[in-house]
């Protein structure tokens, strides 16, 4: 989404992330007073300072969001390939994906990051206009179309190493482990595990 936005920049447009023109472009952000951390995962109250609260209304927010089994499976196999020191890293390459699934501190993070908390501003009040299940590109991605008066052209880049049946990965234990912690965008979503 970010590599389809990118294409159709301005030159001031302020952007984060690690897309070829937002990293051109980071140097613009090194002065700004921000309440969080600005990069590519950033949450609407991470960038209060980059923009204001009384500038929210006025914009059309959107996300991305993904089956979390399947998000969950992704991420597993994208940490595996990874050389830089962390601890889910850490995690990833010493524990078989159902340890790492099942792992207090995985079950911790997810449960902590619903997709409504990235949407969520400094104030706490949720700010999302559209949610776009990747599942669903192709039609939930026409709201946001429709908006910018133009078709993006999504390309597939940063695919992980997951195996295309990820279901067969899972255990009982780890589907029902999911199912709990991440129980809200399951439910608002319409997720399933098949």
């Amino acid at each position: 989404m970010a590599l389809a936005l990118e294409a159709r920049a301005m030159k001031d447009d302020l952007m984060l992330g690690d897309t070829p023109k937002a990293m051109q472009r980071r140097h613009r952000l090194k002065s700004v007073q921000s309440r969080g951390r600005l990069w590519k995962h950033a949450t609407m109250a991470d960038i209060d300072g980059l923009v204001g609260l009384d500038e929210l209304p006025d914009l059309f927010c959107f996300t991305l969001v993904r089956n979390p089994w399947e998000r969950t499976a992704s991420y597993y196999h994208w940490l595996r390939s990874q050389s830089f020191e962390h601890n889910s890293v850490r995690l990833a390459k010493t524990l078989t994906f159902d340890a790492f699934v099942q792992h207090p501190k995985t079950l911790s993070s997810l449960k902590a990051s619903p997709a409504a908390g990235y949407m969520t501003d400094a104030s706490g009040q949720e700010r999302c206009d559209l949610y776009i299940r990747l599942e669903h590109l192709a039609h939930d991605i026409a709201a946001l179309e429709a908006h910018l008066g133009f078709s993006l052209q999504i390309p597939k880049v940063n695919a992980s190493e997951k195996p295309a049946r990820w279901q067969s990965l899972f255990s009982n234990e780890s589907v029902d482990a999911l199912s709990k912690v991440c129980a809200n965008d399951i439910q608002r979503f319409g997720y399933r595990f098949e």
